[in-house]
């Protein structure tokens, strides 16, 4: 009787530590790299008006002319440069300078924290006409999430696994829709702020937010901007999955991006 028990609780042992080992690779196992450096999706622009320039060319230093006969007479053609009169510019998101982030509320081992995850794998483009800003448009911004990074590597093993699915997929991204409370005309160190609406898709779900954003342009060449919003883990079926000494994750989601895009080449 007791070897039929001996071999029952060999049995179990061996189903508890191929369960754990499953476990383990579920929830902390490796993922998948980031397949390469990101990259923006061009926005889509109108091509801007344009004005012809009429230059003379230059004149040519006084000389001492010797009179050739029969030669003939070359007239000079002017040099004529073709200028913008207005349209938008395209501003491109820098990966050096610029940061995706989350934070959530965390109770580890009960010590309760507020857990900021970040990346500088934002990518996206910016399209703006300084002089009407109301047809400023916003591409599509993308963060990898196979990038995202906290202060603990079993939890962004714990995220990339289970929470966001990074191997099957890869970014985050936010397709803008609407821009609301952008007008008027862009002075170099003059600030913005307004609102940009869209769609936002983490994982295979897709719902509508809205950032709240302040911008800059802090030179002919180059802008910043800080947009943040809130979302709820439920609505994008985020499941936090469960972990020792995990007693509490919170619901709310704050999202920020601090961004540098500069003029595109």
């Amino acid at each position: 009787m007791s070897r039929k028990y001996t071999v029952i609780g060999i049995l179990l042992v061996a189903i508890l530590v191929i369960t754990g080992i499953w476990l383990w690779n579920w929830v902390l196992g490796d993922t998948e790299a980031a397949s390469g450096p990101i990259t923006a999706v061009p926005v889509v622009t109108e091509a801007p008006t344009t004005a012809a320039v009429i230059t003379e060319a230059p004149n040519e230093p006084d000389s001492v002319i010797t009179e050739t006969p029969n030669e003939p007479v070359v007239e000079e053609t002017p040099v004529v440069t073709v200028l913008p009169e207005s349209g938008p510019i395209v501003f491109q998101i820098s990966q050096d300078d610029s940061e995706a982030s989350f934070t959530i509320y965390e109770d580890l081992r009960g010590q309760p924290k507020d857990v900021i995850g970040t990346t500088d794998q934002v990518a996206g483009e910016i399209a703006l006409d300084k002089s009407d800003l109301s047809a400023a448009q916003v591409g599509v911004i993308q963060v990898n999430a196979r990038t995202l990074v906290t202060d603990d590597d079993r939890r962004n093993q714990a995220i990339r696994n289970r929470i966001l699915n990074t191997d099957n997929y890869e970014f985050i991204t936010f397709t803008p829709t609407e821009i609301s409370g952008l007008e008027g005309t862009a002075a170099v160190g003059q600030e913005f702020t307004f609102q940009i609406t869209g769609d936002l898709t983490i994982r295979d779900v897709t719902k509508p937010v809205v950032f709240d954003v302040t911008a800059q342009l802090v030179s002919e060449d180059q802008l910043t901007a800080h947009a943040e919003t809130k979302i709820q883990r439920s609505d994008f079926n985020l499941v936090i999955p469960s972990v020792p000494f995990v007693a509490n994750v919170g619901e709310e989601i704050a999202l920020e991006i601090n961004l540098v895009a500069n003029l595109s080449p």
